[in-house]
């Protein structure tokens, strides 16, 4: 009975804080989405220990704040961090690929770096944000 409020609650919590570091991951990675090199072609993917890190100073910083308090275990919430930010990150990558096949499938070449191509990246992977539930259009 302990053990599934315990679940239970730190549940609750990981969920308002994934809720509230989702919005920041994805306006960090739209921001950012310039400088990560997949224009060129080399994708940057963040490493297992750069997640575990950026979940270490994300516990790290829930703890010093007063808005949140964790009454369980900080390990349990990092490593349900770790596993929110896998998953968006997954995520991400699929909506790059569906928004690059589309570009690939048009009837007339269109090569990467112009500005029609961005343009068309662009839409086409806030749609496919959007079917997921996410709009760009209201930032």
């Amino acid at each position: 009975m302990r053990r599934r409020r315990r679940k239970a609650r730190v549940k609750i919590a990981v969920e308002a804080a994934s809720a509230l570091f989702r919005r920041k991951i994805s306006t960090i990675c739209s921001e950012c989405r310039p400088q990560t090199g997949r224009d060129s072609g080399d994708q940057m993917k963040l490493s297992r220990d750069k997640i575990n890190d950026l979940s270490h100073k994300i516990v790290a910083a829930l703890r010093k704040s007063r808005d949140f308090r964790l009454k369980r275990d900080p390990n349990d919430v990092r490593l349900e961090l770790v596993k929110i930010i896998t998953d968006l990150l997954q995520t991400e990558e699929k909506v790059d690929r569906a928004a690059r096949t589309k570009i690939r499938t048009q009837k007339r070449e269109i090569s990467e770096g112009t500005e029609e191509w961005d343009l068309l990246h662009k839409r086409y992977y806030a749609e496919e944000l959007k079917k997921l539930g996410i709009d760009l259009a209201s930032r």
